[in-house]
């Protein structure tokens, strides 16, 4: 099985699109991208963050014991960016399942999962403490 959809078993891990070249980043690291003050990954390439709806379980367990942030404290930095006009937000899709395939087709994309395996055009990212 590539994923599975359930949001309280698995460890919750980051994944980027094949075009990725990290294959491991610090938590520190994952925050500054997913807060966005990262936008490029080393070689140049826009760095494309997708994510779910601050109020789903798997987003809420990706902040809290990956990040180490609340999902509320991600919406500020966000809202703040956006509307200052010196960035935007990630993008939030509907679903789990949609943010798969939305890393999996898109570029340079991170996001999270779960239960994830290297194959099916994902690589898994290994997270340093």
């Amino acid at each position: 099985m590539l994923y599975s959809s359930a949001t309280n078993a698995a460890e919750v891990q980051a994944v980027t699109h094949t075009s990725v070249e990290q294959l491991s980043l610090s938590k520190l690291e994952l925050r500054r991208i997913f807060s966005k003050r990262v936008t490029k990954w080393p070689n140049g390439q826009p760095i494309v963050v997708f994510v779910l709806k601050s109020k789903h379980p798997l987003h809420q367990r990706f902040s809290k014991e990956v990040l180490k942030i609340f999902p509320y404290q991600l919406d500020r930095i966000w809202n703040k960016m956006t509307y200052s006009g010196v960035g935007t937000a990630p993008i939030v899709v509907p679903d789990y399942e949609t943010l798969i395939s939305e890393v999996k087709s898109t570029p340079g994309a991170i996001g999270y999962g779960e239960g994830i395996t290297q194959e099916g055009g994902l690589h898994v990212i290994q997270i340093k403490e």
